[in-house]
C-alpha cells in the first residue's frame, strides 16, 4: 500500500505519464527509517524537506507540518503492518505535472513508500567491503548536488561499475578530482586522531546520518573532527573510512586497491549512535 496525496492506494497504483518526477526528475525524497513506528532523525529529514523545497522553487502548502507528515507515513506503515517492525520510508515531494522545462505551477503531490527491513538497530557490518574511485563522470560542487532528487544518473551508472568490477561500492569524485561520497551515502576518513569529512562546498550529499555522527564526535574531546576536502591520495593512508547513511548507519570499508583498514572508530562510533537513538526513543 502506498500514500499519494492522503489517499492509501494499492502498491500497484499507475503514476502519471505526465509525472514531472518521471520525466524531468523534479523531484525531492528522503528516505527514512523507522523502528516500531519511531521516525529515527524526523526532525532532520523534515527541516532538509523543507530546506531542499525551497531551493527547487516547490511551493509548500500551508499543511506541511512536521506533525501533518509524520501522520501521513504512520499511516502508510499502519497500511502495510508495519507498527510493529522496522522499515525504510521513502517520502517523495515531486512538482504537480504541467509544462515542460518550465512548469506551469509549483505546487506538489507528495507520495509516501514502505518496506520493512531486518535491523531495529544499527549493527556492525564488519564483512569484507570493498571500494574504488568512480571515475567515468564527475560531480559539480554545488548547491544542487547536495539535495536528494530524482537526478541520480551518476548513482546509477556508478552502481553498475561497481558491479561490473566486483566492488561493494565507489566513491565519487567532484569536477575538482576530490572525494565527495559513495555511491549510497557519505563518506567518512579517520587517520590517527582526526575524524575527516568532505564539506558541502565539495558537493555532497547533506546527508542525516553525516550530521548525527558530525554532533558526536565534535563531544568526543579525544578526536578532531575536520570538514574539508579529501584528496584520492590521503585514502591509502587513512587508518579507516567508512561510509554512512540512516538505513545502514555505518558501513566500514575494509579494502580500498592494496590498502586494508581497521574498523575501530566505526564500532564505537556506532555504539554511541545506538545509545543516541535509545535515548532520544525514551524520552
Amino acid at each position: 500500500m502506498i500514500n499519494f496525496n492522503e489517499q492509501i492506494l494499492e502498491s500497484d497504483a499507475k503514476l502519471s505519464i505526465n509525472s514531472r518526477g518521471f520525466n524531468y526528475g523534479d523531484a525531492l525524497f528522503e528516505t527514512i527509517k523507522t523502528s516500531y513506528g519511531k521516525l529515527l532523525f524526523w526532525e532532520d529529514h523534515y527541516f532538509r524537506l523543507m530546506a531542499s523545497m525551497r531551493i527547487m522553487r516547490m511551493e509548500i502548502p500551508m499543511n506541511f507540518t512536521m506533525e501533518f507528515l509524520e501522520e501521513q507515513i504512520q499511516k502508510t506503515l499502519d497500511a502495510n503492518q508495519l507498527q510493529q517492525a522496522s522499515a525504510r520510508v521513502k517520502l517523495m515531494v515531486q512538482r504537480q505535472q504541467g509544462g515542460l522545462y518550465l512548469p506551469n505551477k509549483n505546487s506538489v503531490d507528495f507520495i509516501i513508500t514502505t518496506q520493512a527491513v531486518p535491523d531495529d538497530f544499527y549493527v556492525l557490518k564488519d564483512d569484507f567491503y570493498e571500494v574504488d574511485l568512480f571515475k567515468d563522470y564527475y560531480v559539480s560542487p554545488t548547491l544542487l548536488s547536495t539535495l536528494k532528487t530524482n537526478n541520480k544518473a551518476i548513482n546509477v551508472v556508478g552502481s553498475i561499475y561497481a558491479k561490473e568490477n566486483n566492488l561493494h561500492n565507489c566513491l565519487l569524485l567532484n569536477t575538482n578530482k576530490h572525494v565527495i561520497e559513495a555511491l549510497n551515502g557519505n563518506v567518512f576518513v579517520v587517520k590517527d586522531k582526526v575524524i575527516k569529512t568532505p564539506p558541502m562546498a565539495d558537493g555532497c550529499l547533506k546527508g542525516v546520518m553525516r550530521k548525527q555522527l558530525i554532533d558526536i564526535v565534535k563531544k568526543m574531546p579525544e578526536y578532531e573532527l575536520v570538514e574539508a576536502s579529501i584528496s584520492p591520495f590521503e585514502l591509502q593512508k587513512a587508518d579507516e573510512i567508512f561510509i554512512t547513511n540512516v538505513i545502514v548507519g555505518i558501513q566500514p570499508v575494509t579494502k580500498y586497491r592494496k590498502k586494508t583498514f581497521k574498523n575501530e572508530v566505526s564500532k564505537m562510533l556506532l555504539q554511541k549512535l545506538n545509545v543516541k537513538i535509545r535515548l532520544s526513543s525514551s524520552n
